[in-house]
């Protein structure tokens, strides 16, 4: 099997990001976005989800956390697509309930090339440390609209911030580990359409 490993770079007026994912890595990750707990929750993303992850991102943080994180979301959602290709072989659909102390977050995926979002989280603060949480779902809809995913986010329990906004990370990282987990017994893309 080839390497699935995909470089995306986008430079705009407000932006500079650099990225390189490999599906099939162990975990490390090397980020520096400028908002501290957004780079936790990319450090999370990758050890749960044993991606390597190399991003440089550079944006207009001065300004507020919105393009910066929005635009990592557009370019992470590319560099899945391009990782997965053709998706021939990979299991398509992933799912996890996943707990983190009293936060319990489930995330469903189906990488079908037909983007969509549906977000179930609650959040109580406008702001973790320098993370606007209303920037979560901005994050998840750039995202799976530039993989071109189908993307669920529920919140079953959960009432610390700062463990409702991680446990999202961490389940969307197992749920797509296990989406794009290649299936020996899967002929071709897993579709009674033949294409995804």
């Amino acid at each position: 099997m080839p390497d699935r490993i995909a470089s995306v770079q986008r430079d705009t007026k407000e932006t500079n990001i650099r990225l390189t994912l490999n599906v099939d890595g162990g975990g490390s990750c090397s980020v520096d976005s400028g908002i501290p707990f957004f780079d936790h929750m990319l450090n999370g993303f990758a050890r749960h989800g044993l991606f390597d992850l190399d991003a440089k991102i550079r944006g207009d943080v001065e300004v507020d956390s919105h393009h910066t994180i929005e635009d990592t979301g557009i370019v992470l959602g590319e560099t899945i697509k391009k990782a997965v290709a053709d998706k021939n072989g990979i299991q398509r659909f992933g799912h996890v309930i996943l707990p983190m102390d009293d936060a319990l977050i489930l995330c469903a995926i189906d990488l079908s090339g037909r983007p969509f979002l549906q977000f179930d989280l609650e959040f109580t603060t406008d702001r973790i440390g320098d993370f606007d949480t209303e920037m979560v779902r901005e994050f998840f809809y750039a995202v799976s609209y530039s993989a071109g995913m189908n993307l669920h986010l529920k919140q079953l329990s959960g009432t610390n911030n700062h463990h409702i906004a991680e446990c999202a990370f961490k389940a969307f990282a197992k749920a797509l580990d296990m989406a794009t987990t290649v299936d020996e017994r899967i002929s071709g893309v897993l579709s009674t359409k033949g294409t995804l």
